[in-house]
C-alpha cells in the first residue's frame, strides 16, 4: 500500500477505491494553497480568537512557548480551516512572509530567521563613486523586492 501522505509536506494521498476522495484532495488543495507562497499573519504564542469563515485560510507562525490548541507547535504554521486549526510542520529551505514587519523568515538549521541587513558601502582607501552608485542601487532593489532586508 502507498505511503498516506507525501514525504515533504504531508500532502494526503488518493488510493484506489478510496470513498470520499474528494475530501483528501480538498485538504491537500488548501495545504498547497497555504504551502505554494506562505504568508503568515504574524507571530503568536496563542491561539487567535474571534475568526469567522472568512477567516479561512489565514495563517500564523507558532512561536515561542506555545499555549492552549498549539502547545508543542512552535515553529510550524497554523492555519485557520474549517473552523478549526492545521499544522504545517515546516522543511529545511522554506520560505514565508511575514505581514506585521513586510519581511521574508528563512527555515535554516531548524529555525526560523530574518537575514541581516546589509548596509551601503562606506569608508575605504580608494573610493570609485561609479563603483558604489552600482552597488548602492543594486542593494537598494533587492530590498525594494523584498530579496534581502532592509
Amino acid at each position: 500500500m502507498p505511503e498516506d501522505s507525501t514525504r515533504r509536506h504531508s500532502l494526503p494521498n488518493l488510493y484506489v477505491g478510496q470513498s470520499q476522495k474528494e475530501l483528501t484532495h480538498n485538504e491537500a488543495l488548501a495545504r498547497i494553497d497555504a504551502l505554494l507562497h506562505p504568508v503568515v499573519e504574524a507571530k503568536a504564542t496563542t491561539p487567535i480568537t474571534g475568526l469567522t469563515d472568512t477567516s479561512d485560510g489565514l495563517c500564523w507562525l507558532i512561536t515561542g512557548a506555545a499555549t492552549g490548541l498549539w502547545t508543542g507547535r512552535s515553529g510550524q504554521i497554523a492555519r485557520w480551516s474549517g473552523g478549526s486549526w492545521r499544522y504545517i510542520a515546516p522543511v529545511a529551505g522554506m520560505t514565508l512572509w511575514l505581514n506585521t514587519s513586510g519581511k521574508r523568515l528563512f527555515y535554516i538549521a531548524g529555525e526560523w530567521a530574518e537575514p541581516s541587513a546589509i548596509g551601503n558601502p562606506t569608508n575605504g582607501a580608494a573610493i570609485d563613486i561609479e563603483a558604489r552608485t552600482a552597488i548602492n542601487a543594486i542593494l537598494d532593489h533587492l530590498r525594494l523586492i523584498s530579496s534581502i532586508p532592509s
